[in-house]
């Protein structure tokens, strides 16, 4: 269980915060906004209406007792870098921040956040990357060359193991699980052999899945 201080509860904001409740972890909320501090009170542990670019407020939070800190504001530019920069002032020991677009994304980093949240750039490759090819069903960007994906047993493929098929040595990529009726199996061993009602999770290049994608 971690402690996370959570500014700002906008829809994005709100998701985040149900999610981590779900997760059992212990959550802060703090928006400007009253009627949405209240409403969050339902899923989160506690819930505080200020100003996180006041720098008082923010020192009165003690951040950095805080295992993670979500900064969820995408729609003030200078509202979300003042935040990012009082929380690392004041200790925190990792800020995430929620970026709307490239150059924001790079003043957030240069402002002291640890890491970014793009969702626009990141569904959108998601979207293309799923919705342009009938052989992925899912998929999930690990870095700029390697992502996860989902795709069907190719019919060459099917009644044979990992092994017969020399998948690594062929196609330098990795078969991480099978799923079968939305319940997920992970590679029990070299002996599994693939059938045409299950589906691949492998990890590859892009490079490396255009080739296997062909099959």
């Amino acid at each position: 269980m971690k402690s996370v201080l959570l500014v700002g509860l906008g829809r994005f904001g709100r998701y985040v915060a149900k999610a981590l409740n779900e997760q059992g972890h212990e959550v802060l909320a703090v928006d400007k906004n009253e009627g949405l501090v209240n409403d969050a009170l339902d899923y989160v542990t506690n819930a505080q209406i200020g100003d996180c670019t006041n720098e008082r407020f923010v020192e009165s939070l003690g951040v950095r007792n805080f295992d993670l800190c979500i900064v969820t504001i995408a729609d003030d530019f200078q509202n979300s870098l003042e935040t990012v920069s009082l929380l690392k002032d004041y200790g925190a020991p990792f800020v995430l921040a929620r970026a709307s677009e490239d150059i924001h994304a790079k003043f957030l980093l240069r402002n002291g956040a640890d890491d970014v949240v793009y969702l626009e750039k990141q569904m959108a490759s998601w979207t293309a990357v799923t919705y342009s090819n009938d052989n992925i069903f899912d998929y999930m960007e690990l870095t700029d060359e390697y992502a996860i994906y989902e795709t069907p047993v190719p019919a060459s493929w099917q009644g044979r193991t990992v092994v017969e098929l020399e998948v690594r040595k062929k196609y330098d990529i990795n078969v991480l699980a099978t799923k079968k009726n939305g319940k997920l199996f992970p590679l029990s061993g070299a002996e599994h052999a693939f059938t045409a009602d299950e589906t691949l999770l492998l990890l590859g290049s892009r490079k490396n899945m255009q080739k296997f994608l062909k099959l």
